[in-house]
């Protein structure tokens, strides 16, 4: 494997960077294409883990305020999981806020991605919302 963490630029790697999104996040939810992008898309950072030019793992960092950050979007192919992808990505989106010198990154967990982020030193907050009436989501913070 030859991985590297890359932000896409061509019109080509955008749309290949957004349909991982939705095929990993919105698809198994029945939704449909569009529901993986949101109002901020323009104003974050855009990271993801490239192996041979196949993606494998997403994500997007983006400010709330000159001490905060928020990760979102967050996704790891099925076949990646558990080989540190996930690690390696959120340890560069931390990096990239702790160059704009943000204090903490919030971001709100799937159920099912919660002890994931605890790993990495992430406490839960509080219960936050539920998707599209499935999927509980925690509101979690890491002090950087």
């Amino acid at each position: 494997m030859k991985l590297k963490i890359v932000s896409p630029k061509t019109k080509i790697q955008y749309e290949s960077y957004y349909f991982f999104r939705w095929k990993l996040l919105r698809k198994p939810l029945n939704k449909e294409i569009g529901t993986e992008k949101d109002l901020l898309e323009d104003s974050s950072i855009h990271r993801m883990v490239i192996d041979n030019n196949d993606i494998i793992a997403v994500g997007r960092l983006h400010h709330n305020s000159s001490n905060e950050s928020q990760v979102r979007y967050f996704a790891v192919d099925e076949n990646f999981r558990r080989q540190g992808m996930g690690s390696y990505l959120m340890e560069d989106l931390e990096n990239l806020a702790k160059k704009a010198k943000r204090k903490e990154i919030i971001l709100n967990a799937r159920e099912n991605a919660v002890n994931f982020y605890k790993s990495i030193g992430y406490k839960i907050i509080q219960k936050s919302y539920i998707l599209f009436d499935k999927i509980q989501h925690y509101e979690m913070k890491k002090v950087l």
